[in-house]
């Protein structure tokens, strides 16, 4: 080796000898340093200690009768926040209030300053237990902010200030000026809790091109009803822009769902088939994520499901700082729901256009004028069936008057086809066709039109009865409670789409249908546009509709029922009293001149047009 590369070498050697000196030097210089500053830091965190523990003595004379002091931070223990005001609310056991009315009882825990249980009185579960909206545990809400170090507001043991059965004031101290309150106020009569969020000195804290804060909620929601298919299909999570008259949600019949909103919101709302949780936010949320999963069937705790909204809320913390809230925990009755003037009456699922127009300004106010009255739900279920097909009477006739007149006719009918079997001579068949239609007085839409326009209503009438709060654990007969099914037998085993029970309602709601279908087989079958449907009405549909409405509420199948039996009524009435085919066939036969229909002249102006472009076609293949 040359003497060159050993003494390279050992230069090389002596540099990382002298570096590894150095660092170590500075290494031992910089822990000597961080020993002590923690030192400093931890007599510091006493004396605050010691300072807070002062203070606490000096108003336990004013909060003993609320709650008990928060313990002071040990001065061994290891702190997990540098402020010792939050290391003391961290530590510090919580608390169960209650603000109560005669609606509401809420169970609020100091710890998080939020709700620990809310049960609505005057209802009863299905297996009538309490009704509880929210259950210990299965609530978590919560302000999620930086200071120093990113805090959750459920993470700590607010100190009580005042509290009673209507108001609760509870604070998160930062310092004896800088504090988090929560007020709670719950008015007599009412099922809407006030709910603000002060902010006092925060600006000491939180950094001020902080412009957002995180509001979180999540909810298990409890099974409150018996079938668990009908609570599922009409409960979701349901949410309101500002400015707009109607209400979203996230879907309903769904497994699960989420949705990310990057536009101000009004409110969200947890919604459960007949209860509901919403929170108002008076200044409006600045969007959020919103979503929710159902449990399954056989979930050991008998929940339904999971709920959760991630919202944001801008801050302006110049001085002092209120955000009003308010939470609407409660029944989702009509009338209730539009008293506080938020459109919550908008989450009941009454259908859009024009049938949630007539379920709102006919089917309820109707029922609602009933229910003064009469005390039987049955009862008004039957007076509101024969009043609403009184209303439709006149469609009903008209469309059994033509389908009356289309069966005496049917002989001229077939001779008109058989003399014209050629299709260049479809325009001529059909000119007699409807001089035919005009003598007899028979519409091309008699038949059909009145149908569709009654279908509006049998639409309503399906979306309100499931919904209807007023039938929830409302007996009928055999029926336990009208807002879901009844079961006359409960099956060993499940069968799929129809469920393991007999409902009653359902299978006498298929029957009288199956036997009004008999009734019109027979015009039916005499024509031949609509003999293909025969076995599909008179067998297929009334199969369907018993798989269909056997887990639906009950009250749903007994109108059907109701309906059948009445149009059953009508229909004999009709054919006994009003037909008379005579009269039809005279007017068949009978040479004097009838006046055409609007609708019919333009019709055959249209058909002389087309039959002078079909010779002109003819004239011009032949040159």
């Amino acid at each position: 080796m040359r003497k060159t590369n050993i003494i390279g070498l050992a230069l090389i050697g002596l540099i990382l000898i002298g570096f590894s000196w150095y660092n170590t030097k500075q290494f031992e210089q910089q822990r000597q340093y961080q020993l002590q500053q923690d030192s400093i830091a931890a007599v510091r965190a006493f004396e605050y200690a010691e300072e807070l523990a002062a203070q606490q003595r000096m108003q336990d004379s004013l909060r003993a009768s609320v709650a008990p002091a928060a313990p002071v931070v040990a001065e061994t223990y290891q702190t997990t926040f540098r402020n010792p005001y939050l290391e003391t609310a961290y530590q510090a056991a919580s608390e169960i209030y209650r603000l109560e009315n005669d609606r509401l009882s809420v169970a609020i825990d100091s710890r998080g300053a939020q709700f620990e249980s809310v049960i609505i009185k005057d209802y009863y579960t299905y297996d009538s237990l309490a009704l509880e909206l929210v259950k210990p545990e299965q609530s978590n809400f919560n302000l999620r902010f930086y200071t120093d170090q990113m805090l959750t507001t459920s993470d700590f043991t607010f100190t009580p200030v005042a509290a009673n059965d209507s108001t609760l004031l509870l604070r998160l101290y930062f310092d004896e000026q800088a504090y988090v309150e929560y007020a709670y106020a719950l008015n007599a009569g009412s099922y809407m809790v006030d709910f603000n969020v002060n902010l006092v000195g925060m600006d000491r804290y939180i950094p001020r091109n902080a412009a957002y804060f995180d509001l979180n909620w999540d909810l298990t929601v409890p099974r409150l009803e018996r079938g668990y298919d009908n609570e599922k299909n009409y409960s979701t999570v349901a949410f309101k822009y500002p400015n707009e008259s109607g209400v979203e949600n996230l879907g309903q019949r769904k497994a699960s769902a989420e949705k990310n909103i990057k536009t101000k919101l009004e409110w969200v709302g947890f919604q459960q088939q007949f209860f509901s949780a919403i929170l108002v936010a008076d200044k409006g949320f600045s969007g959020g994520d919103l979503a929710f999963r159902f449990l399954p069937v056989d979930d050991p705790a008998r929940n339904l499901m999971e709920c959760h909204a991630k919202m944001q809320i801008e801050t302006d913390l110049a001085g002092q700082m209120t955000l009003p809230f308010s939470f609407y925990l409660g029944p989702n009755l009509y009338g209730e729901l539009k008293s506080y003037d938020h459109s919550f009456e908008k989450i009941i699922p009454m259908g859009r256009n024009i049938v949630a127009w007539i379920n709102r300004f006919a089917i309820i106010p109707m029922f609602d004028f009933f229910s003064r009255f009469i005390g039987n739900f049955g009862l008004i279920i039957l007076l509101m069936t024969i009043v609403l097909k009184l209303v439709i009477s006149p469609l009903t006739l008209k469309s059994f008057m033509s389908t009356a007149k289309m069966n005496v006719i049917k002989p001229e009918v077939d001779k008109i086809n058989a003399k014209y079997p050629k299709q260049e001579d479809a325009m001529k068949k059909q000119q007699e066709l409807m001089d035919l239609y005009r003598r007899s007085g028979v519409s091309m839409m008699g038949g059909c039109l009145p149908m569709l326009l009654q279908f509006p209503i049998l639409i309503a009438m399906f979306r309100f009865f499931p919904v209807s709060f007023e039938l929830r654990q409302q007996p009928f007969l055999w029926a336990q409670d009208l807002s879901t099914y009844d079961s006359i037998l409960d099956l060993p085993f499940n069968i799929p789409m129809y469920g393991n029970h007999v409902s009653l309602f359902a299978l006498l709601m298929a029957i009288t249908m199956f036997f009004y279908s008999k009734m019109n087989s027979k015009q039916m079958a005499s024509n031949s546009q609509m003999a293909g449907f025969n076995f599909m009405t008179v067998y297929f549909m009334p199969l369907f509709m018993l798989v269909f409405c056997n887990n639906l509420s009950s009250a749903l199948s007994y109108y059907y029922m109701l309906s059948n039996l009445i149009t059953m009524l009508q229909t004999w009435v009709i054919r006994r009293f009003f037909i008379d085919e005579q009269k039809i066939l005279a007017q068949v036969h009978s040479k004097a001149p009838k006046k055409k229909s609007r609708f019919q002249e333009r019709l055959e102006e249209m058909q002389r047009q087309q039959q002078q472009m079909l010779k002109e076609q003819q004239k011009n293949q032949r040159r």
